[in-house]
C-alpha cells in the first residue's frame, strides 16, 4: 500500500484531488475512475465527482491511500 498525505486548500473537489495528487492525468481519467466505483473515501465506495472533501479525510485507489490535509502556507503540494 503507498500512503501519502496530500496538503490542499479547503473546499478540494473529490476529481480535484485525484488530479492534483497525481492519481488522474485528466478530468475524464478522474470520471471514469470514479464511475467505476474504484474510489474509496472513507472506507465506502464514491461516485461523486463533485464530493468536497475535508481535511482528514482519506481517499484510496487501487493501492493508494491518500490522507487530506490542510496545507501549510507556502504552495500546496505532497509529502510522503
Amino acid at each position: 500500500m503507498n500512503l501519502r498525505t496530500v496538503e490542499v486548500d479547503e473546499g478540494i473537489t473529490l476529481g480535484q484531488f485525484l488530479k492534483f495528487a497525481g492519481i488522474a492525468g485528466t478530468g475524464g481519467h478522474a470520471k471514469a475512475l470514479i464511475e467505476d466505483a474504484a474510489v474509496v473515501v472513507n472506507g465506502d465506495a464514491e461516485t461523486r465527482r463533485g464530493r468536497k472533501l475535508r481535511h482528514g479525510d482519506v481517499v484510496q485507489v487501487g493501492n493508494d491511500e491518500l490522507t487530506v490535509a490542510r496545507r501549510q502556507g507556502g504552495r500546496a503540494g505532497t509529502s510522503q
